[in-house]
């Protein structure tokens, strides 16, 4: 499965986003999907996922309240709603996809898609 990213762009805080991920293959039930980001001179942040099959969602604490991860089964694509922009958000998100949630959440992922760059100003 190829997982392919977009959406990024440059916002000024306050503003908002929706990303997208769309994968080439089929998609199981037991997948997990997933967002991370990178800052200039950070480690990878794990950002939010959700279970293909059930659509349970996840959310690290920089975002909860704030940014929303949900599935199209139809068009197999991901998306990550941002709203309420800080210039902290600002990074390169990549979408990823396993089938151990435990392996999303923490970075390791078998398939990551190439990332979308995400600019918020202030």
């Amino acid at each position: 499965v190829q997982l392919q990213a977009s959406g990024g762009g440059l916002v000024q805080a306050g503003g908002s986003l929706r990303l997208s991920c769309a994968a080439s293959g089929r998609i199981y039930s037991s997948a997990v999907m997933g967002w991370s980001r990178q800052a200039p001179g950070k480690e990878r942040e794990w950002v939010a996922a959700i279970r293909w099959g059930v659509g349970n969602t996840y959310y690290a604490e920089s975002v909860k309240g704030r940014f929303t991860i949900s599935r199209d089964k139809a068009e197999n694509t991901v998306y990550l709603q941002m709203l309420s922009l800080k210039p902290e958000d600002t990074a390169i998100y990549y979408c990823a996809k396993d089938s151990d949630w435990a392996k999303v959440v923490s970075n390791k992922a078998d398939n990551w898609g190439q990332g979308t760059l995400v600019t918020v100003s202030s």
